[in-house]
């Protein structure tokens, strides 16, 4: 029973209303902020239905899931309702865990824990991952529900509706400044937009009130760059690896994680049938549709030289002085950047 929505209040309302709360339930999901609301209207529902004990497991591949199976098998003297919580960071629970966690959803889906509500809690899966046959085992017995992460794209709208909470808007202009400085910190933005209530009362707000109060907690990593230099979006790829210069990330990693991707993409580029090529190179999803994004923009004569310029940017790094290229490896990343990210006739702000 896999449950998914765009909006985490349609996950949060799945334990409300005195709704009858499941056997048990999995959370899967990289934002912690929404991850956390929807595990406590889960824990606050348990509450209600008199559940007087919670028993939290932080768990592993290397964990003893013995207990997990005691804890869950052990009936309460009175015949309490008890709630056990299973958090696995890793997302990998390794043979023993994931037998156990098969065991566990069998026991609740037919019934053998009448007084046990478990919560799993778990990251996003990758793609092979979600093919295991415990992951498999957990979708059809036990309620699965998969917690959206929120777009760059999304993020005003977030933003408006977290306003709205508090009795508070403000116009298109300040939403977008405001997504910038929280973009890829969602509890900070959280922070930012429950400090707004703190400072200001109900009503609307303007940009200068915004910037007063707000500080700038963007938070980016390579695979940030990586995925806006395959969108196509310039200024937003130039604008990321301001923030990982401004915040010491290692340049040599920042010039991999786009490197390794011109690299595939130039083999892709060359290869006749590149539907089977992206099956090959277990390509899915998001990067998929990106990588094609990428190939169609950039002309396919092109990628050779997009190689060279790769590893005259490592050159520079290590020292080497390149003919006609900067001096400063940060300037001339950010025009190899440049060279994927722009579309064909737009002049390039650092080319």
């Amino acid at each position: 029973m896999s449950r998914q929505a765009s909006d985490a209040r349609q996950l949060i309302e799945l334990f409300q209303d005195g709704r009858e709360l499941p056997a048990c339930a999995v959370l899967s999901g990289d934002e912690i902020l929404l991850v956390t609301e929807i595990a406590d209207a889960c824990k606050a529902a348990a509450i209600q239905q008199g559940c007087t004990e919670r028993t939290h497991l932080v768990m592993d591949a290397r964990s003893d899931w013995s207990v997990a199976l005691a804890t869950a098998r052990n009936t309460s003297l009175f015949g309490d309702l008890r709630m056990l919580e299973i958090s696995l960071p890793t997302g990998k629970p390794g043979k023993t865990g994931a037998d156990a966690l098969q065991s566990l959803a069998t026991m609740a889906a037919e019934g053998q824990l009448p007084d046990v509500r478990i919560l799993i809690r778990l990251p996003t899966l990758d793609w092979a991952s979600q093919k295991a046959k415990w992951v498999q085992t957990l979708k059809k017995q036990v309620l699965w529900i998969d917690v959206p992460s929120i777009t760059r794209a999304a993020l005003p709208g977030w933003i408006t509706e977290r306003l709205a909470r508090q009795d508070q808007s403000t116009d298109a202009d300040a939403l977008a400044w405001l997504s910038d400085q929280v973009e890829g910190n969602l509890l900070a933005a959280h922070q930012e937009i429950q400090k707004l209530a703190l400072l200001h009362p109900a009503g609307a707000l303007t940009l200068a009130d915004i910037q007063a109060a707000v500080l700038n907690v963007a938070r980016y990593n390579p695979f940030d760059l990586r995925d806006a230099m395959l969108a196509g979006q310039s200024d937003r790829a130039l604008a990321i690896l301001d923030g990982l210069h401004a915040e010491g990330e290692a340049l040599p990693l920042v010039l991999w994680s786009v490197g390794e991707e011109i690299r595939l993409l130039a083999r892709l580029a060359q290869d006749p049938n590149p539907e089977n090529a992206f099956r090959a190179q277990r390509i899915f999803g998001l990067r998929e549709r990106l990588f094609k994004q990428a190939l169609q923009r950039v002309p396919s004569k092109a990628w050779p030289a997009a190689l060279r310029h790769t590893h005259e940017v490592d050159c520079l790094i290590k020292g080497i002085p390149v003919a006609g290229r900067l001096s400063n490896p940060w300037d001339e990343l950010a025009r190899l950047v440049l060279r994927i990210a722009s579309t064909p006739g737009r002049r390039p702000a650092r080319a």
